[in-house]
């Protein structure tokens, strides 16, 4: 039996359409609505430890310098702030006139007080020798005997005044108990002072301190010995060595203090409030590369890799960093898969495709401009 051609044309039509739609499902889709990342995981490993806070440099001891005498003018002032004084220097000096006026009067009385001594003790002399004779009685030797002892007190007595009167004539001058600088100055010349108010500040060697407050978690992990690093204003490095650490932490706040030396302060200055490192050894501790951490609502935090692709964002307690890696101190399980490259691109929920470290030129970067995902 004839076909006819027209049938022939229908029947090949309808074949080459369903070896064309064939031919379509064979081929392998592809998401190119998902961003190329690299991940890595959270694991174990030495690090160098560090604690990073923050305090202010102070002085390791700081002197509050005064005079003992109340009502006298202040002549000179001998230093400004600042000024690196040694152990002895005349700081300032007060109106000496009256009390080297006192102290001439008790040095004159002392004199008197000394002659009458020598004549009683010359009196008593010639009355031991009468006496051998039997020239004078028992009772006048007795009496020569007394008015010596009472000369003697007596000089005493104008040697103890003498010895005032020069200790207030030295109290009119402020020298330096120490060797240090000024850190303030609080009075000019003419001004009448009053004893025991601040005149001036020493701070005693020049020596320098950081104090940082640390929470009680953290304060254990510091030991005396351990090193500090600290940044002064124009990015400097200043090197320091823990002192000290507070035996106890404050009731109120649940904060301990560490004390740094600052052996070499360089451009510091008391009062300057400042962050720093303080290097506790090496430890074992969870850690992520360091490019996985990113900011989100101003907190460090890290994207997560599920088994379908998906990423979910996790805030952690970030750690010491050192070498690339940061440590982990909450918030991630061991063994997580975090995105590395490309994690600055991401948002909560987005899905992603999981490519090899090697494929830089893929990852971390959306796959086309209408398709990067929505924040």
């Amino acid at each position: 039996m004839r076909v006819p051609l027209k049938t022939w044309s229908i029947a090949l039509a309808a074949a080459l359409t369903l070896a064309a739609c064939g031919g379509e499902e064979a081929e392998p889709a592809t998401d190119t609505s998902t961003m190329a990342v690299t991940t890595a995981p959270v694991v174990r490993r030495e690090l160098a430890s560090a604690i990073t806070a923050s305090g202010p440099v102070t002085a390791v001891e700081e002197m509050q310098l005064g005079v003992e005498l109340s009502g006298q003018r202040v002549t000179s002032v001998n230093v400004d702030e600042g000024e690196a004084v040694a152990r002895g220097d005349v700081l300032l000096t007060l109106d000496a006139r009256t009390l080297e006026s006192d102290l001439a009067q008790a040095q004159a009385a002392l004199r008197e007080a000394e002659a009458g001594a020598a004549l009683a003790r010359s009196n008593l002399n010639r009355g031991e020798q009468l006496a051998g004779g039997q020239y004078i009685s028992a009772s006048a030797l007795d009496e020569l005997r007394a008015a010596r002892t009472q000369a003697e007190a007596r000089v005493g007595t104008a040697r103890a005044a003498r010895d005032a009167a020069q200790l207030r004539r030295d109290f009119a001058t402020l020298r330096a108990p120490a060797h240090g600088v000024i850190s303030a100055r609080l009075v000019q010349p003419g001004q009448v002072v009053a004893a025991g108010s601040e005149l001036l500040r020493l701070i005693k060697d020049g020596a320098l301190e950081w104090r940082a407050e640390l929470p009680a978690a953290d304060l254990g992990a510091v030991e005396p010995g351990d090193r500090v690093e600290l940044r002064d204003r124009n990015g400097a490095m200043v090197t320091g060595v823990v002192r000290a650490v507070s035996p106890g932490v404050d009731a109120a706040s649940r904060t301990g203090t560490v004390f740094a030396d600052l052996p070499d302060p360089g451009a510091l200055r008391p009062g300057t409030y400042l962050e720093g490192r303080i290097n506790t050894g090496l430890a074992t501790v969870p850690v992520v590369p360091d490019e996985a951490v990113v900011l989100r609502d101003g907190f460090p935090s890290v994207f997560v890799v599920d088994g379908e692709g998906t990423v979910s964002i996790k805030r952690i307690e970030r750690g010491a960093a050192d070498n690339g890696y940061v440590e982990v101190r909450g918030g991630l399980a061991e063994g997580a898969q975090v995105v590395t490259r490309g994690a600055g691109f991401l948002a909560d929920g987005d899905r992603v495709r999981v490519v090899a470290p090697n494929a830089a030129g893929e990852a971390a970067t959306p796959a086309t401009a209408d398709t990067a995902p929505a924040r």
